[in-house]
């Protein structure tokens, strides 16, 4: 499988008879270097500058061991970069590791060029969600928020000069420094620092890394199902998701017992199907000039909720779960939304008198504002608040009955701190949210309830993918943006797909709303469609729940949603296979097309419509006041899911899509077609 040849200044390694480096004396495959930068940072984006750097190739190569002959192929090699560092080579599991030893001291600068095809597509970093196609652009890796707007128009430059949350078309909550590649191969490292993969070459792929990495894999397959699979049998897969979750919508409400029973009454009444309720404010709520946020106290609000274990059996007993709401960060004293106050927080005081918060360098305990408040952040480096946050998860979240949580950010931790593993702060920041996912996993994990309870998250880095029992997109605009409103859920959703995620959905109607962006009622509609063929439907109000389009804002609205649960609901055996499928073979729930249609190079074009499983294309109505959309269906017979309608494959069609009917079909040779057309015909 293994294959080296090299000279003293060339160097060439294949594996499974693919060129995997390429190295000679004018073109070296590897620089090294040192280098200093800084990452101010305001409201969770980060604008890294590079303030100094020097950064040299390696020339030479010394086979230490290995195949000594050109014509020999062996499982292990060990190879020498000039006086830098050595790259150490084994075949495992039909993959390729590659381990850097023997390093220079002091190196934190590492670019590895990799021959790349000119008509090869590539995908992953993460979740990306204005570019699918990789190839021909530069991607920064770096944990931080969304960002407004994120994009050249009004909002987002607005949200720059007031706050500098604007963001740009690369700023995302999830990054990875993995990508999957149209020829079948697959590249992933251990390297946590920041890093930019450039895709822009035509021959090669330039990755540079703040740091050297000390594990590289590769891996060649034959097709893209089977590379995928590889690869997430190296990342590991996310727990199948409970089966309860296709039960129906997790509705998003809040205001206390009374409003939430109400809410639900009503919804119920209409025929609207509901599997949970996710009551963000479970643990109370502040007003601010951001709109309606949380507490994070980490305990019910008794004033809001009374006797909230009793409510959540009631709830029970009516086939309805309920969700609730945590993050990393300890309230500060402060004052709630009726400004009466509050006193300082039980759980911070705990924490600031046990050292488990970040803290600066002085060590004093670091505040981060996230919109007007301040907070303090767990430090998960130490293994003693590790537990101390897995105490209260178990305590006061899955010991009253929550049947879930969003587990929510995770992209803050701050550069010019101090952590309790004595580590750089800029090689913690990326790892940070797999490190909250695997306190939410273990909590599960150790009190025999994985498998039952969910959360959901929406940062992500290497890791999260084995603890993360669900992610979700996180605060899209309530709007039709192509970087920042509905239709950027769709890009996200796939890009993760590539890093082994497959438990994705997004907000219905989106979540921020700024200024002069608000929730219309065609928005939420149109949301809800999507959502309907993803492996969950869940509402969100808002951050301004009063200025935005809401499920029941009008008997029109609840009529469509609850119509929309019924066919998610009614999808449920098809749901469970997806899920199984992922299990067994890595393959996500939400896929590009191209997985299985490789020979259709139009497929690569296309970035707003997607398979759910492999029986299902989705192509949702992404603009404003359309009644069609414009979509292509590869080489299959499809049957249009509303009318049983036959397209042929292998073209493009402009399919009427009226509201209540996207654009959806099924492969007409699908073992579950009889399921697909009874789900169409009966609520068509």
């Amino acid at each position: 499988m293994l294959h080296v040849e090299t000279t003293e200044t060339n160097c060439t390694i294949r594996f499974k008879d693919r060129i995997i480096l390429k190295h000679t004396v004018d073109a070296p495959a590897i620089e090294v270097g040192r280098g200093t930068a800084d990452f101010p940072e305001r409201h969770g984006i980060f604008r890294i500058r590079e303030t100094t750097r020097e950064i040299v190739p390696l020339r030479s190569v010394d086979l230490l061991s290995g195949p000594t002959r050109p014509d020999t192929e062996n499982d292990s090699a060990a190879i020498r970069f000039g006086d830098a560092l050595t790259l150490s080579l084994q075949v495992r599991d039909g993959r390729l590791y590659v381990h850097t030893t023997d390093c220079e001291a002091g190196l934190n600068r590492f670019v590895l060029r990799i021959p790349s095809t000119r008509n090869e597509h590539i995908y992953g970093c993460g979740e990306q969600f204005s570019r699918l196609d990789l190839k021909g652009h530069r991607v920064p890796l770096f944990v931080q928020e969304q960002g407004v707007g994120r994009g050249k128009d009004l909002i987002t430059l607005l949200a720059n000069l007031s706050h500098g949350a604007g963001g740009n078309e690369w700023t995302t909550y999830f990054v990875q420094p993995t990508f999957v590649t149209s020829d079948h191969l697959f590249f992933h490292t251990d390297a946590s620092a920041y890093a930019v993969f450039d895709f822009r070459k035509q021959g090669c792929s330039e990755l540079e890394f703040w740091e050297v990495p000390g594990e590289i894999v590769i891996g060649v397959e034959a097709d893209t199902p089977d590379t995928i699979g590889s690869l997430t049998d190296v990342l590991g897969r996310q727990p199948q998701l409970p089966e309860w979750t296709y039960d129906g919508v997790w509705l998003g409400v809040q205001g206390g017992t009374d409003l939430v029973q109400q809410k639900v009454k009503r919804a119920k009444t209409a025929g609207l199907q509901i599997g949970a309720v996710w009551a963000q404010d479970w643990e109370g709520r502040r007003i601010t000039s951001f709109g309606k946020q949380l507490m994070w106290n980490w305990r019910y609000d008794e004033n809001r909720y009374p006797d909230l274990p009793s409510c959540i059996a009631s709830l029970r007993e009516d086939g309805i779960r309920f969700l609730g709401y945590i993050n990393p960060f300890l309230a500060i004293g402060t004052t709630n939304e009726e400004d009466a106050p509050v006193p300082d927080d039980f759980f911070y005081r705990e924490a600031r008198e046990k050292g488990y918060c970040v803290q600066h360098p002085d060590g004093s305990d670091y505040y981060t504002y996230i919109t007007t408040f301040p907070a303090a952040t767990i430090d998960l480096t130490n293994p003693e608040a590790f537990e101390w946050i897995k105490g209260i998860i178990k305590r006061e979240m899955i010991g009253i009955g929550l049947s879930g949580w969003m587990a929510d950010f995770g992209e803050y931790l701050p550069i010019n701190s101090k952590v309790h593993s004595g580590e750089p702060p800029e090689l913690v920041h990326n790892r940070y949210p797999a490190l909250w996912a695997r306190a939410n996993y273990e909590a599960l994990a150790e009190t025999g309830t994985l498998g039952e309870i969910v959360f959901f998250m929406r940062a992500g880095f290497t890791g999260s993918s084995r603890w993360s029992t669900a992610n979700w997109a996180g605060d899209q605009l309530v709007n039709w943006s192509r970087d920042d409103g509905l239709a950027s859920v769709i890009p996200a959703s796939i890009s993760l797909g590539f890093c082994g995620v497959a438990n994705f959905h997004s907000d219905i109607g989106g979540y921020t709303s700024v200024a002069y962006i608000k929730r219309s009622k065609e928005l939420f509609m149109r949301w809800a469609e999507m959502s309907a063929f993803t492996p969950t439907m869940r509402s969100h109000e808002g951050n301004r729940p009063d200025d935005g389009w809401q499920f029941d804002s009008d008997d029109e609205t609840l009529a469509h949603f609850a119509r929309m649960s019924q066919i998610f609901t009614a999808l449920k055996p098809y749901h469970v296979h997806c899920g199984n499928e992922y299990q067994r073979t890595g393959v996500p729930m939400i896929r590009h097309p191209f997985i299985h249609y490789e020979n259709d190079p139009v497929c690569h074009r296309l970035t707003y419509q997607y398979l759910y499983g492999r029986d299902l294309m989705v192509a949702p109505v992404i603009r404003k006041g359309r009644r069609y959309v414009r979509c292509y269906l590869p080489d299959d017979e499809w049957v249009h899911l509303w009318t049983g309608t036959h397209y042929q494959g292998r073209r493009h069609h402009r399919v009427a899509a009226p509201m209540g009917q996207p654009a959806v079909f099924y492969r007409a040779g699908s073992p579950y077609a009889d399921l697909f057309e009874k789900t169409g015909r009966s609520r068509g």
